[in-house]
């Protein structure tokens, strides 16, 4: 009698043991939503020909292949001319979402670019590139300060920028001094110029 009672229990055992399911979550949804791969402390250049063309560093970058696409956080970039010789643009921020196969950019977070062909320096706190038909661009109600070193300074509202014709134009208002060094003028912006 008590081994058929211990036998019985085994067996209810089993049963109950077989009949479990555990529930891990979706994991269609949870798999695109963590990363393919961690990487902290980045220093990532591109290279053709042996030139580099860009160098970015990130205190971390997340990576996802299904979504094609790559996280920063803390991130510095420079993007090179005359064949990896000479820094033409240079930035930071705190966060950026990168596109693998576009090579378009959203950027947040105290962003700062400085482009050095234009004598250019531009914070914001949220900016993207879209490298087809390179534009660079906000939001139309985020704030854009733009200096240079002749004494330019001035802040708008919305900006796009082409860098194919090398076209600013802002959506909202503009206020701040613009200095003209081919000639001797100064322009104060106000709303609306």
């Amino acid at each position: 009698m008590k081994g058929s009672v211990k036998y019985l229990y085994c067996v209810i055992i089993i049963l109950i043991a077989s009949s479990c399911t555990f529930d891990y979550g979706e994991t269609g949804n949870s798999e695109r939503l963590l990363p393919d791969l961690i990487m902290e402390n980045v220093e990532y250049v591109r290279v053709r020909s042996s030139d580099p063309l860009a160098r970015f560093t990130a205190e971390r970058a997340e990576r996802y292949e299904k979504q094609g696409l790559m996280k920063l956080q803390n991130f510095t970039f420079e993007q090179y001319g005359e064949r990896g010789r000479e820094v033409n643009v240079a930035g930071e921020g705190g966060n950026a979402s990168v596109d693998i196969e576009s090579g378009d950019i959203s950027m947040t977070d105290g962003v700062k670019i400085e482009i050095g062909s234009e004598d250019i320096i531009m914070k914001t706190n949220q900016l993207d590139w879209k490298d087809e038909p390179r534009l660079l661009y906000t939001n139309e109600y985020n704030e854009v300060n733009i200096y240079r070193e002749n004494g330019t300074s001035f802040t708008g509202i919305g900006l796009l920028a082409d860098a194919r014709n090398r076209t600013w134009e802002f959506s909202g208002i503009v206020t701040g001094s613009y200095i003209n060094d081919d000639d001797d003028e100064d322009f104060q912006l106000a709303e609306g110029e």
